[in-house]
């Protein structure tokens, strides 16, 4: 954990190095790739990336070089149809100031329906030739669908809560969180039945974790039993039997 008054790509060469050594030694065979937004966007990651031979795709902040040489590319003009929407990739060599070496960028150019202006994106990759540049940047969006996991964290679990002025006290309750949701995670794999195992942890809290039941005692045994009117009581006992079924060696 870092100060939250300091950049993003703060420290971040330092936190990759590792993680780059640990899948190097458990996975020789693989080459690791690595997808990131444009505040990690510092050189010392490209060379990192580059001297362990790591892939990449690193989105690049905006510039006005990078601008002037997107719009050479597709300068703004009439289109035919100013009803659909125009959308291309391009490949180049760019060399930033602060970079040792040019490397290969990607722009992606869109036009939105109706609109006379592209809006330019800039990736920076060590992809080779046999990734085409819209394949490139495919990949680079995929990196969303870790956002939707965090941002689960952060909503279901409360993952960026930070309530200590102590960074070892805001660490163990994030390590709690943590937990919890990966628990949650088994749970949902393990547990739920199919077509259902995407489901977000406030559903799930809805269905059987905040269920209104009552406790009754007959003889040595407790039950807990639940509503007639319960909507997701068939969901409940399905997910229940199959928690009694589990077995962990």
């Amino acid at each position: 954990m870092r100060p939250g008054n300091v950049y993003t790509s703060n420290g971040v060469v330092d936190f990759v190095r590792p993680l780059i050594a640990h899948y190097n030694e458990k996975f020789p065979w693989m080459t690791p790739f690595l997808r990131a937004d444009s505040g990690f966007a510092v050189p010392a990651l490209y060379d990192l990336c580059e001297e362990e031979s790591v892939s990449y795709v690193i989105r690049l902040k905006s510039n006005a070089n990078l601008q002037r040489l997107a719009d050479e590319l597709h300068p703004a003009s009439s289109s035919k149809d100013m009803s659909e929407s125009e959308c291309y990739y391009e490949e180049s060599e760019y060399q930033a100031k602060s970079w040792k070496k040019a490397r290969k960028i990607i722009i992606q150019s869109v036009r939105p329906a109706g609109e006379m202006f592209f809006k330019h994106s800039f990736f920076v990759t060590n992809l080779g030739d046999v990734f085409s540049p819209q394949v490139i940047v495919q990949s680079y969006q995929r990196r969303g669908t870790m956002e939707n996991y965090i941002k689960e964290a952060k909503n279901g679990f409360g993952l960026d809560r930070m309530s200590s002025h102590s960074f070892q006290a805001n660490e163990a309750r994030m390590m709690l969180s943590l937990l919890a949701y990966n628990l949650t995670n088994w749970l949902r794999t393990l547990c739920f039945p199919e077509g259902q195992q995407q489901m977000q942890i406030q559903t799930i809290r809805t269905r059987i974790i905040k269920v209104a039941s009552k406790l009754v005692k007959s003889g040595r045994s407790l039950y807990f039993k639940l509503a007639s009117g319960f909507v997701y009581a068939s969901f409940f006992w399905k997910v229940l039997r199959r928690i009694q079924r589990l077995q962990f060696e």
